[in-house]
């Protein structure tokens, strides 16, 4: 879905922008131009930054924990 029609910057482009490194709405906008011209576009794109930044760390969160393996 489109978010911000001014760049034609969509969804996917800004989770993957997130995948690649960026870390903040600031960085989404830096990199992708997001909401830089007319501004319309700033609460959805901050919500698709902040629901991915989220899925982003809760998926790392299992990492942080060591396997555990059980003799057979």
């Amino acid at each position: 879905m489109y978010v911000c029609l001014c760049q034609g910057v969509t969804d996917g482009q800004i989770r993957d922008a997130i995948y690649d490194g960026c870390c903040s709405y600031r960085d989404v906008r830096e990199t992708l131009g997001v909401a830089s011209q007319c501004g319309k576009c700033a609460c959805l794109a901050k919500q698709v930054v902040r629901e991915t930044l989220s899925e982003v760390q809760s998926s790392q969160a299992g990492l942080a924990y060591p396997a555990s393996f059980v003799a057979a």
